[in-house]
Formats: C-alpha cells, sequence, structure tokens
C-alpha cells in the first residue's frame, strides 16, 4: 500500500477478491511473487479459508527466473510441492512472464521461459521440481482441463435435475390424462386451427332447402314488426287500404327492405357457423381444450366481415319487382298466404294478450289459485276497460280513435265510480284494447278468404269478400322467398368463401401472438405438457452437450 493511496483501498481489494473466489464455479489462481519472500503474502490464507480442500485452486510461483538467484532451492521446492503454506491445491506452477520489457512481444516473452526452463539448474529435468510443473503453457492446461471438468460436472448435475424433474411431470401427466399424448401450445393451435377451417366448408353441405327456411325465418323476426306497424294497421285504418299498401311498400323495398334483408343474411350465416362449432362439442372426438380459442377466432372474424355492397343494389332490383305483382294467381299460394297471415296475426294478438296481462293483471281465478292481489294501477286499468268495452260491444267497427266526446263521456263515468284519470291514461289503455279488438277481427276474415280464393279469382279486387289482407300477406311472403333464395346464394357464392378468408387472416395473426395463444389456449393440461415439453428439450440438449465433451476428451 502506497501513501497516495485510500485508506480503504486495501481493504476494497480484498472484499472484492474474496467475492469473486467465493464463487463455486470460479477457478481460483493463487499467484505468488518468486521475487520475494513469500510468507509476507495473506494470499494464502485467504484461498485456504475460500477453498479449504484446494477443489479448484492452481497455485502459481511466477518470476521464478529471479527466485533462482535469490531464493533457497529447497523452500522452492516445499512451495511447489505445496509443504510450505496451510493451503491445498490442484496442482502447483512455476512460471516465467518475461523480463519486465515493455517491447518485448508475445512470442519472445514464451521463447525465454522455455529457454529458462531449458537451462535452469533448479528446474531442468534433473532438478529438484517435476516438468509438467513448469510453463505458461502447461499451467494454462492445467486451468482448461480444471474447467471442463467443473463444466462436466455442472452439466452432469443439472442432466440429474432435469430427468428427476421430467419423471415427476410425466408422471403427474399419466396420471392425469392417461389417454393423451403431451401436446403445446403451437401443436393444439395447428388442430384447432383445422378444425376450425373444416367447419367453414361444413357450411356448404347445408341444403338449399334448410339455408331458405332459416333465413326466412330470420327475415320474419327482422321484418314483421315494420310490416304490421308501417304497412298493414296503418292501411287497414286508412280509407284506401291497397293505395296505401302500394305506397309503403314501395318505400319499404327502396330505403329499408334491402338493408335489413342483409343484415338478416349476415346474422343468419354467423349463427349458422356457431351452430356448427356447438354441434361439433357433441362429437365423441370432441376436445373442449379448443373452446374459448375456435369462439374467439370466429367472433373476430366476424367483427371483420360485412356484405358485399353491391349485394343491397342487387336486392332492391329484385324485391322492387316482386312487389309489383298484386294478383295472386296459384290456390296454393292463396292457402300459404292465408296461413302465412293467420300465423302471423295470432303471434302479435298472443303478444297483445300478454301486455294487457300485464297491465290488467291476472284473472279472478288465477288471483284465487296463486292468492295475488290487483295493484291500484291494474284495478284503475280494469275499470277503464270496463268502459272501453261497452264502447266496442255498441259498436264493433269502431275507428281505431276516440272521439274527444267519447274520452270525456268515459271520465266521467269512471269519476262515478271514483275512478280519476286523464285522457292520456284512457288512449293508452284504449290502443292495447282496441288492437286485440282488431286482430281478433282479422282472424275472423282469414277464416273468410280461406274459401274465398274461387271468388278472388274471378272478381279480382271488386270480389265481395274483402281479402286485400291476404294479398298484402302473399306480396309479403313472395318478396320474402325470392329475397332468402338471392341470400342463400349469396351466401354460398361469395360471404362463406370470403369469411374463411378472413378466418385463415385471424389464424395467421393468433398464430404469432404468443401471448393470446397463451391466453387462449390454457388450463392445466396446457400448462403440464408445455412444461414436459420444455424440460425435455433441456434435459435432450445437456445430454447432447455431456456426449460432446466426452468424445472431445
Amino acid at each position: 500500500m502506497t501513501v497516495d493511496m485510500a485508506a480503504d483501498t486495501k481493504d476494497s481489494i480484498y472484499q472484492m477478491t474474496k467475492h469473486y473466489i467465493s464463487n463455486p464455479n470460479a477457478i481460483i489462481l493463487c499467484i505468488q511473487d518468486g521475487s520475494v519472500d513469500a510468507e509476507r503474502s495473506n494470499v494464502t490464507e485467504l484461498v485456504s479459508q475460500i477453498d479449504p480442500l484446494g477443489k479448484r485452486t492452481l497455485f502459481v510461483l511466477t518470476k521464478v527466473d529471479l527466485a533462482e538467484e535469490l531464493a533457497d532451492p529447497n523452500r522452492i521446492r516445499k512451495i511447489l510441492s505445496g509443504k510450505l503454506f496451510p493451503m491445498k491445491a490442484l496442482g502447483y506452477y512455476a512460471v516465467v512472464t518475461g523480463r519486465g520489457r515493455k517491447d518485448d512481444s508475445i512470442d519472445s516473452i514464451r521463447q525465454y521461459e522455455e529457454d529458462f526452463f531449458k537451462n535452469s539448474k533448479l528446474f531442468h529435468r534433473k532438478g529438484v521440481i517435476m516438468p509438467h510443473q513448469v510453463t505458461t503453457r502447461n499451467l494454462s492446461m492445467a486451468i482448461s482441463d480444471r474447467f471442463w471438468k467443473m463444466v462436466r460436472e455442472t452439466i452432469e448435475q443439472q442432466a440429474d435435475a432435469f430427468k428427476a424433474t421430467r419423471f415427476n411431470l410425466e408422471t403427474e401427466w399419466k396420471n392425469n390424462f392417461p389417454r393423451l399424448r403431451e401436446s403445446g401450445r403451437d401443436e393444439l393451435f395447428e388442430k384447432a386451427k383445422g378444425e376450425i377451417l373444416d367447419e367453414v366448408v361444413n357450411l356448404s353441405q347445408i341444403s338449399a332447402k334448410k339455408w331458405e327456411e332459416i333465413l326466412a325465418s330470420k327475415l320474419w323476426d327482422k321484418l314483421s314488426n315494420y310490416v304490421f306497424e308501417n304497412v298493414y294497421l296503418p292501411a287497414a285504418q286508412s280509407d284506401n287500404f291497397n293505395t296505401m299498401v302500394d305506397i309503403t311498400l314501395r318505400q319499404w323495398a327502396d330505403q329499408v327492405l334491402p338493408a335489413k334483408s342483409v343484415e338478416s343474411g349476415w346474422e343468419t350465416l354467423q349463427a349458422q357457423f356457431k351452430d356448427l362449432i356447438e354441434k361439433s362439442k357433441k362429437y365423441p372426438e370432441h376436445d373442449d381444450i379448443f373452446d374459448m380459442l375456435k369462439m374467439a377466432v370466429i367472433d373476430e372474424a366476424m367483427k371483420r366481415h360485412s356484405w358485399e355492397d353491391k349485394a343491397i343494389d342487387m336486392l332492391r332490383i329484385i324485391q322492387l319487382n316482386t312487389l309489383e305483382d298484386r294478383f295472386v294467381s296459384d290456390k296454393h299460394e292463396w292457402d300459404q298466404a292465408v296461413k302465412f297471415f293467420e300465423s302471423s296475426v295470432k303471434t302479435k294478438l298472443a303478444q297483445t294478450e300478454e301486455t294487457m296481462l300485464e297491465m290488467m293483471g291476472p284473472s279472478w281465478w288465477s288471483r284465487n289459485l296463486h292468492w295475488t292481489y290487483l295493484s291500484k294501477d291494474q284495478q284503475k286499468r280494469r275499470s277503464v276497460k270496463g268502459e272501453l268495452d261497452k264502447l266496442l260491444s255498441h259498436d264493433d267497427h269502431h275507428p281505431p280513435t276516440l272521439s274527444f266526446d267519447e274520452l270525456t263521456t268515459i271520465r266521467k263515468n269512471l269519476q262515478r265510480s271514483q275512478v280519476d284519470v286523464d285522457t292520456d291514461y284512457i288512449r293508452q289503455t284504449w290502443y292495447h284494447i282496441y288492437r286485440k279488438h282488431f286482430f281478433k277481427h282479422a282472424l275472423q276474415k282469414a277464416n273468410e278468404c280461406r274459401k274465398a280464393y274461387y271468388l278472388y279469382h274471378q272478381q279480382g279486387a271488386e270480389c265481395v269478400v274483402n281479402c286485400n289482407d291476404i294479398v298484402l300477406f302473399w306480396r309479403i311472403q313472395q318478396v320474402m322467398k325470392v329475397t332468402g333464395n338471392a341470400l342463400r346464394q349469396q351466401v354460398i357464392n361469395r360471404e362463406a368463401r370470403r369469411l374463411d378468408k378472413e378466418i385463415k387472416e385471424v389464424l395467421d395473426e393468433l398464430s404469432d401472438d404468443k401471448e393470446k395463444k397463451t391466453h387462449l389456449l390454457t388450463g392445466k393440461r396446457v400448462s403440464l405438457a408445455e412444461e414436459i415439453i420444455k424440460v425435455r428439450n433441456i434435459q435432450e440438449k445437456i445430454e447432447e452437450f455431456i456426449n460432446a465433451l466426452n468424445e472431445e476428451n
């Protein structure tokens, strides 16, 4: 230590040296200067503390060319035989690292060292030191040998650890999944990808008849409310049914119908594809590990998919042309229209009665059976209904709106019974009562028109039995048929293929997204398989490395 050094320099060097040589994977070179009194050094004491058995220590005596002139040969022999210091080492080596000249090359230094040991009386073959204990070359070989032995020992320990881990994991797998092979996420993803694309192909296996039935049902679900509220009921309550129908149908086909039809086709395609996926879950070979991934892929593809723009324009032309036909020329079609009209009206009637049940409350018999009571509002509604029923009983063909005088009379009659309501309350109640009354009359008309086809066929619009309602619903039915057929062809010929392409794009993106695959393919089975594959690969790499080391030796 010099006067210019900081006070803690010596201790810092000591602690740093101790830190590095304490690493069990470090090879310790305990170097002593042969030109000075080695007993002054405390290095050997530190090394003996850290590596008391000398399993990774090599002792190196430097500057032995100077030591030969200054030191006692017996002392050097004791040093290099490990008998002078209280420490153990794998080997003891003497080296000469040059003459201290700055301009000496590596080759000249090496040559100087070889010449010294060849001519030295102390270190030549007949001297006191073994030849393998001298020269930097022998020291390097000793270090290399120790390094690879340590590597082999460490690798063999790691191999044993991974072998035990692999055995435990594979035993756990056999206990939990005895009939399955360990498949990682990438392999499972590829299998799921194939199954999803197979389901797209299965869309083409759905028959044309089934497509049209499903599309017709979806179309009517989408269109029925508009047909009743914007076409049929306004026309039925007007003075000129046919004129009103023609105007509203043309507006409908020009603006609303094509877009709603495409919407129905798109929703049907989506529903059928998801239905195929759901049905596949019932197959014996179904693997539920793919369910979340499949639905995520389908949902994403559906978000991206949009119906071809030109389809709307094509549908508009077809629908407008179909609605131009106003004459039913076939008895079978007439019967189908009557059935369609009757079924549709019954559905509306049932909905109206359900609404009225909520407004008026259950019947007397139902209340007694279930021990329920009417609310105050339900009691009030029933009182209003009683007055409105009287009105309809006197005028079975009452118009859809109540006159001012009728509203005033009903209010006064209710007030005599201690029921006070405003005119809006009466109108709101009347709306549902009149709808129920209207739908019941419509069903009677359907029954009359069922047998009136031949009269209609002979007399047309002048037919004594007014069946304009049936003709309207026949026109609706016809436009739904041609729409369903056009949508079916679009689905099979264009949309299914485009959907297939979009699904492939989603799958390609997911295949490169490790985070999403981890989220969508999850569970003990996947995590355990991934761990087994990982451990197995590491173990195999370690064994390959060990074999390479053995071959090198």
